[in-house]
């Protein structure tokens, strides 16, 4: 996907416009706490499955993963995960990296020899991404919005890739909705910038309601 000086100019306007929406950022903020705090209290019982589960398989491990995430204006903070690999899975991530199954400054493997069991159902279904919903509530992420790099994938961003970085990052979005690990790096962040020119409540409401589906119909996650 070529990407043309003036698509840039025009995204950071754009940017620079959403960053300026008080009145939308702060209904957004509201709308995150109050739907976080319900999700959490409604998926309990979905938690401590998940988490009985996930002893059960690997005793001694630990049920939650934490992973250094940046969120908006590269401001890094704890992303919380069910911990759906093997308890030594990083140290393992560079004999793998060859294999990685997607382009730019991502990895992604469809067969990750790394991943449990239950690991790879609750992948499939992204009930692994419900933690999340804590960091929701503390602040570090919304519910939608584009996904939170690592540091070192930020580290071989572009100028033109680094403008979704401008928001804060979201559990869902329309990369999400989109196909997932399907859709390469490239398209991941035209998805991200178009959320951003796009975004409002009412667009949050809309790929909120997709994301339902997905949890139902897995589209490509893993």
């Amino acid at each position: 996907m070529e990407v043309h000086e003036e698509q840039v100019t025009f995204v950071q306007s754009k940017v620079c416009y959403e960053n300026s929406r008080y009145m939308y950022r702060g209904m957004k903020r509201i709308f995150d706490i109050v739907f976080s705090l319900l999700g959490l209290i409604a998926l309990l019982p979905v938690f401590l499955v998940v988490a009985s589960a996930i002893k059960l398989e690997s005793k001694g491990g630990p049920i939650y993963y934490s992973q250094i995430r940046l969120g908006k204006r590269q401001q890094p903070f704890k992303m919380l995960k069910f911990r759906s690999m093997q308890i030594d899975a990083d140290k393992k991530l560079a004999k793998l990296m060859d294999s990685n199954e997607v382009s730019g400054a991502m990895f992604k493997m469809k067969n990750d020899p790394r991943v449990t069991k239950v690991g790879a159902f609750i992948r499939k279904h992204s009930i692994d991404e419900l933690p999340q919903l804590i960091n929701v509530f503390l602040g570090d992420m919304s519910l939608v919005g584009p996904r939170p790099p690592l540091p070192n994938e930020v580290e071989q961003y572009n100028d033109y890739d680094h403008q979704r970085l401008f928001v804060k990052p979201g559990c869902t979005g329309l990369w999400q909705i989109s196909g997932r690990n399907s859709v390469g790096f490239k398209e991941m962040v035209a998805l991200d910038l178009k959320y951003i020119e796009k975004c409002s409540l009412w667009f949050d409401c809309y790929l909120l309601y997709r994301t339902i589906f997905v949890f139902i119909k897995p589209n490509g996650a893993y």
